[in-house]
């Protein structure tokens, strides 16, 4: 058996979550593989050292001094060697970085440079190889994953190494610049190295156990989830449940590797499995989860006979593709079409957007719904059970939440509601209490 494991930020913290790792690492002789985050936050006032490298790139742009800030990013380094009675010394590479920097290094380069260090300090503490991403992690000119390179370079390399630490959230351009994923994006590497591998297993190490039915910021003591589907998790991390980056599926789904949440600080708890296949996981639970989010914008196009009219829905998608919109959400009627995109993408292009829809399709009505949140209610167990719509509704109209759109996916899987953002906790509140599990 062979596992890959990744830990975030907050179990890289400091040097006694680094002891919390290697025990965790050394617990199994299948944790053969290791993706490493930057250093997150120690404590609630603390910042998190990317946030830190990014500073000192802004900074530097504008001409003003960064070196007190590179001096605590420092600082936050060889404070952890020093506490880990480590003979590593990563001045040299700390220089170049602070001339990098100086000398107009990219955003991507200086933003890496977290992971880098800790990864090193990782592996020195653990007395295995560090492996760069830079050198397995490989990007398009268009900055898109290249996955078939990656692959194959990362079973090659890995084939010769028994056991690797890689640092997570970057690689390598074409021409050799660094580029990273967005941010979160080391549990993207963790899902690519374990595609990789042919892993049996893909444990993502954070700071809490698992993935939780709702939002404990906003519902107190939620139920765990055991068990969710890949499709299920992409549901609700769409909506912003942020346990694991929205992308980090991809990989290991073509591969049918199973994904374990863990908690690097109780890690004798199970946590969360994410599976590949619906149809495997049976559950008693209705409702896997429950998420919403706001910043929502509904655009809602009437006219008379629009089914009879060959190319109308793509019509009022290639007007909204023209100004750089994206769709959401796609709501239909026989007569009317709603096109649900994020507000921010319609900032200053409302009133053209509205002008090339009236000169594009004609429709007999065009009205605007801004301030929308979409709650989604996301279970594979409401395939099988009748009346699941009939008591979300229910709930919000007890709660005397009005519901402005619905949208419900052909695979069954999901059912999304808009409504006003004024109303936002209140539905999420009102679901909960309808579907939650029964003590």
């Amino acid at each position: 058996m062979l596992k890959v494991l990744k830990f975030g930020g907050s179990s890289l913290a400091d040097a006694d979550q680094f002891r919390k790792v290697a025990a965790i690492i050394n617990a199994e002789p299948e944790r053969r593989y290791v993706v490493a985050s930057a250093p997150g936050k120690r404590f609630f006032e603390d910042e998190k050292v990317t946030d830190l490298l990014l500073r000192c790139h802004a900074l530097a742009e504008e001409r003003n001094p960064f070196e007190d800030t590179f001096q605590r990013i420092s600082e936050r380094f060889n404070g952890i060697i020093a506490d880990l009675g480590l003979t590593l010394s990563i001045e040299k590479e700390l220089e170049i970085v602070k001339s990098a920097i100086a000398d107009g290094a990219s955003s991507d380069y200086v933003a890496s440079r977290g992971e880098y260090f800790n990864s090193m300090i990782l592996a020195n503490f653990l007395g295995i190889p560090f492996l760069d991403a830079e050198e397995c992690i490989y990007f398009t000119a268009e900055g898109k994953l290249d996955s078939k390179k990656t692959n194959t370079v990362l079973e090659n390399r890995l084939a010769m190494l028994p056991r690797a630490v890689i640092p997570g959230f970057y690689g390598v351009l074409p021409n050799g610049e660094i580029k990273t994923f967005s941010r979160g994006g080391s549990d993207i590497t963790g899902s690519i190295v374990a595609e990789a591998t042919d892993a049996d297993l893909y444990e993502n190490w954070t700071d809490v156990s698992g993935m939780l039915m709702a939002d404990p910021r906003i519902i107190e003591n939620p139920a765990p989830i055991d068990i969710i589907t890949y499709r299920e998790l992409r549901e609700l991390s769409y909506m912003g449940a942020t346990v694991l980056h929205e992308d980090a599926v991809f990989p290991v789904r073509r591969s049918g590797i199973p994904i374990n949440i863990r908690n690097t600080n109780a890690p004798a708890d199970q946590g969360t499995m994410i599976v590949p296949h619906t149809e495997d996981q049976s559950t008693d639970r209705l409702i896997t989860g429950i998420a919403g989010k706001k910043g929502f914008t509904a655009i809602f196009i009437e006219k008379d006979m629009m089914n009879a009219e060959l190319g109308y829905g793509r019509r009022v998608l290639e007007t909204l593709e023209r100004r750089g919109v994206r769709f959401e959400h796609l709501p239909s009627g026989i007569d009317t079409i709603t096109v649900v995109v994020n507000s921010k993408e319609l900032e200053g292009k409302k009133d053209l957007i509205v002008a090339d829809l009236q000169r594009n399709v004609h429709p007999d009505t065009i009205r605007i719904h801004e301030n929308l949140a979409m709650v989604a209610v996301v279970g594979r167990g409401m395939i099988r059970k009748p009346g699941v719509a009939a008591r979300v509704f229910n709930a919000l109209a007890k709660a005397k939440v009005n519901i402005r759109m619905i949208d419900q996916g052909s695979s069954e899987l999901n059912i999304i509601v808009g409504i006003e953002e004024k109303d936002h906790l209140t539905a999420l509140k009102a679901i909960y209490e309808e579907f939650k599990p029964k003590e």
